[in-house]
């Protein structure tokens, strides 16, 4: 029975060793640096020099610190950052890990060494092949701009695509070798799609597929990412995809857009950065887009992700803030019909927006005392005049403020007598609620039908969304 005892007791302890400690053990040596503090930095979704401090420590008279932790961390890659950020090297980091470096910071080339960390080993001859590979490419862009004849162009791009080629069999193959690492998760998910040379056909074996590149492309772009591996948020990697990705591959539609959102999301539920950057990078490309319409895309992630509890970092403060714009946008979306109201006319008649008979209605808000209302009218009017009323278009202007001689004065000064002109004075329409006025001029184009096909127009695409109305409606697009 005790040799069964000591054989528990034995087993226990040898597995309580085998657990991984969290946090982490690193001994620096900077070898020019003395008595002065180094950081411990790490990438958060984009590169250098967009870096976040997680740790500090006091190197001694000899270039000695140690930066030490206990609680778990998220891994990725870190930077030994001096204070006087003049150089900087990178370094993989786990949870967990233990392990010394040593560097000369004026002269990092050949003068970086790491114990007990095989992984940083690996890392390092891989910045030192990329740094060779590099090199290489940079001589040859020398060449091109010396190159004389087309073969001689030729012959270099083919030597470019090389090395490009090079670059990413090193790391497909690493990947390969090591599937379990971190760096083998990092490399991965830098991983471009290579179109496999044509021609390519359609189904029926004769057409040229002049879109099989694009489309092949699109669906392998985030083949190599793993989509619940939080460390890849410690990388410079995600921020450049999601802007290729959304802002240069995926159809700069809304509904495309939100497609395309929603399975990134669900595929990142459950971790705790990737999902939580790529919702807030949605959010806000969604809201500073230049796009018009994107503006559906941001309500419908905050309906159908805010709302639902799962941004739970944020404030309720600053929760509140993105569902109350997120209400402002809902009712005038494009595609939606625009929100009915009934104001009040130039004869103090009401009329109401459904009662306004026209191919197309323009309706203008704006402020008779707003210096761009002021600037940018008169152009609309040209616009109009030249090229919109021949299409069937009348212009329908909403005065928000509440000064009816100045408003009749802007009228007449700007000769603007053949729109049909509408203010609120006693605010019984909800018209700041409904459209979303805070800043104005706000225009919009409306159909036949009132639906919106185009908000947030001014004078120099007015014609071209009338133009693009037309072409949809004609082939029955919605």
């Amino acid at each position: 029975m005790k040799r069964i005892f000591y054989l528990f007791v034995f087993l226990v302890c040898c597995n309580h060793n085998l657990v991984a400690k969290d946090g982490y053990r690193i001994k620096v040596n900077l070898t020019d640096r003395r008595d002065s503090v180094v950081y411990l930095a790490h990438y958060y979704a984009k590169g250098f020099p967009k870096v976040y401090k997680s740790d500090s420590a006091k190197l001694d008279k000899k270039g000695y610190a140690i930066f030490e932790r206990k609680e778990k961390i998220t891994g990725g890659i870190y930077l030994i950052l001096p204070s006087d950020r003049k150089s900087f090297f990178e370094i993989v980091l786990d949870n967990g890990d233990d392990f010394s470096v040593t560097a000369t910071m004026d002269s990092l080339k050949g003068n970086v060494h790491f114990k007990n960390s095989p992984l940083n080993l690996d890392f390092l001859e891989y910045q030192q092949f990329i740094a060779q590979q590099t090199e290489k490419d940079k001589r040859l862009k020398e060449e091109l701009a010396k190159a004389k004849t087309s073969e001689d162009s030729a012959d270099i791009y083919k030597r470019s695509k090389e090395i490009r080629n090079a670059m990413t069999a090193y790391r497909r193959n690493y990947a390969e070798n090591h599937p379990q690492n971190l760096l083998s998760s990092i490399f991965r998910a830098m991983q471009v799609p290579q179109v496999p040379e044509g021609p390519h056909y359609k189904e029926d074996g004769k057409t040229i597929d002049s879109n099989y590149g694009y489309y092949f492309y699109k669906s392998h772009y985030w083949d190599g990412f793993n989509f619940q591996d939080d460390r890849l948020i410690h990388t410079p990697i995600l921020d450049a995809k999601l802007e290729e990705y959304f802002n240069k591959i995926v159809l700069q539609q809304e509904d495309s857009v939100i497609k395309e959102a929603d399975t990134l999301l669900v595929r990142m539920r459950g971790t705790e950065h990737l999902f939580r950057y790529t919702l807030n990078w949605l959010s806000t490309n969604a809201q500073t887009s230049k796009v018009m319409g994107m503006d559906k895309v941001f309500v419908h992630l905050v309906e159908n992700f805010y709302m639902k509890g799962d941004a739970d970092w944020l404030s309720e403060e600053m929760l509140n803030k993105y569902i109350d714009r997120a209400k402002k946008i809902a009712p005038n979306v494009i595609n939606n019909p625009a929100p009915p109201f009934v104001a009040d006319d130039l004869s103090n008649k009401e009329l109401k927006l459904y009662d306004f008979k026209a191919k197309y209605t323009l309706l203008v808000f704006y402020s008779a005392d707003c210096g761009h209302c002021k600037h940018e009218l008169p152009l609309v009017d040209s616009v109009y005049r030249a090229v919109l009323k021949d299409k069937g278009v009348r212009v329908l202007a909403f005065n928000v403020e509440r000064k009816e001689e100045q408003w009749r004065d802007f009228i007449t000064k700007n000769k603007l007598e053949h729109w049909t002109h509408v203010w609120d004075p006693k605010y019984k329409s909800r018209y700041w609620a409904l459209y979303d006025t805070q800043l104005v001029p706000a225009i919009y184009l409306l159909d036949e039908e009132k639906i919106i096909r185009g908000k947030k127009l001014d004078h120099s695409n007015i014609a071209k969304v009338v133009e693009l109305t037309e072409r949809r409606l004609s082939k029955g697009q919605p």
